[in-house]
């Protein structure tokens, strides 16, 4: 059964959403720093020699470096100064969670409120810096090797055109990071999510002209591109279903007198999503790979170390060690973003606090080894589903030659981001007609 509130959402119309002059802005202000960003996908890195790293693109259009460029919405094929794009960040995201899961000084800052998130929140950014520098560091070496055609892709390689890609590369990732923060404050949605969403529909129309173009030439056939598109209709929807599928575990009040009167006997849910990490693993995921990859297929396109080819052509699309390890991180991310975000200990501990209980089990530790049960149990299913979506495309994508914007993990970005930012869309519209409704309800009491 609806809720009240899915219900009044339900009702929402243009008219409330004309009257919402809060969310307007913040909707302006989101488009507003989204289109700063796809300008900056197209301002180059001094020295680059365009022609040559195209072609060096082209060539690697199947390989790892295919599937980075999706996330740096093209920014990465045309090495522009946000061709880093956000991954830093969320790399250093990942280790300063992993910190405050193993070291108590930083569990201890969790714990502290406000003070203790900021604190964490510039542990990593000085993270992030660390990281942006060591990738950037990576690619201007790498830049230096590449070759097509017998020309080079760097007009002027050395210590200069070094320093100023490193410099060029860590700006433009700390001017997302903060461009992401300044969305998610002041807009709507999650700014570090959008920015990535942002890049992969920006690329989407181009992604369906070489498709149609494959067809054209007879390198893929009608029927297939048709079965294609109808496969991602069908994976989208059972993304849908999937991400808001929900297991509501019945939570009952006793009921208390305070004076005459007596307060209390209802029942309420407490809902666990099916996938409580959201997008968060299969981009963690691809965080992991990014640094090692990115700078194995540069070398080894230039000519490096046995290793390094070896590494590139066994962390290509479809092969086994890249889809071990792409899986193995989407399962790990699963279960310990979940243990993260969902502490059964901390919600059992509230729920008594509170006096409600959950039918048939003991406030406390019993009620804390129930939800960590279920929980458990949700979690497999849903990081099974995660990997399926982003997993089993990886495939076909290797076999076909199938653009990278039809894959799993674009997909599953794509669907969560646009769940996550109507639902918000959606709250700021409740939020408001609250407040018209409470205003009415002053007016009528003055004037009677």
């Amino acid at each position: 059964m609806a809720s009240s509130a899915d219900q009044l959402a339900g009702s929402l119309n243009f008219a409330a959403f004309g009257k919402a002059t809060e969310l307007k802005k913040r909707l302006w202000f989101t488009l507003g720093a989204l289109l700063v960003y796809r300008l900056g996908t197209y301002i180059p890195v001094p020295g680059i020699n365009p022609a040559v790293l195209a072609e060096v693109f082209n060539q690697n259009a199947g390989g790892i470096l295919g599937m980075f460029n999706v996330f740096a919405g093209g920014a990465l094929g045309r090495m522009t100064i946000f061709a880093l794009t956000v991954m830093p960040y969320i790399s250093a995201s990942i280790i300063v969670q992993l910190l405050t899961a193993v070291l108590p000084s930083f569990a201890a800052l969790k714990k502290e409120g406000e003070s203790g998130r900021k604190l964490l929140n510039q542990y990593t950014r000085y993270g992030t810096v660390a990281l942006a520098i060591v990738q950037a560091y990576g690619i201007s070496v790498g830049l230096e090797g590449l070759q097509a055609g017998g020309m080079s892709a760097v007009a002027d390689p050395g210590a200069y055109f070094r320093a100023a890609t490193v410099i060029t590369l860590v700006g433009g990732t700390m001017f997302l990071m903060w461009l992401g923060e300044q969305i998610t404050a002041r807009g709507v949605g999650n700014g570090i999510s959008l920015i990535i969403f942002t890049g992969i529909v920006a690329e989407l129309p181009g992604a369906l002209a070489r498709m149609l173009e494959l067809g054209r030439t007879g390198a893929l056939s009608t029927g297939f591109i048709l079965m294609l598109l109808i496969m991602a209709i069908a994976v989208i929807t059972f993304i849908v279903f999937m991400e808001r599928a929900q297991r509501r575990i019945v939570v009952q009040y006793p009921k208390r007198q305070v004076g005459n009167r007596i307060y209390g006997g209802e029942s309420s849910h407490l809902p666990l999503k099916l996938n409580t990490a959201g997008v968060i693993p299969p981009i963690f995921a691809s965080s992991i790979l990014l640094l090692p990859t990115t700078i194995a297929s540069f070398n080894a396109t230039g000519g490096g170390p046995e290793w390094l080819t070896w590494l590139t052509a066994n962390l290509a699309h479809g092969q086994p060690l890249y889809l071990a390890l792409y899986v193995g991180a989407i399962l790990f991310f699963c279960f310990f973003y979940t243990a993260i975000v969902f502490n059964p200990e901390e919600t059992a501990d509230n729920l008594r606090k509170h006096g409600g209980f959950i039918p048939g089990i003991r406030p406390g530790k019993n009620t804390a080894d129930y939800l960590d049960h279920v929980l458990t149990r949700l979690t497999v299913i849903g990081a099974a589903y995660i990997a399926a979506v982003c997993a089993l495309p990886e495939i076909l994508i290797s076999e076909y030659s199938v653009p990278f914007y039809f894959g799993g993990t674009s997909l599953l970005i794509v669907v969560n981001v646009t769940i996550d930012t109507v639902a918000q869309i959606q709250s700021h519209l409740l939020a408001h007609q609250y407040e018209g409704l409470i205003k009415k309800a002053r007016l009528k009491g003055r004037r009677s």
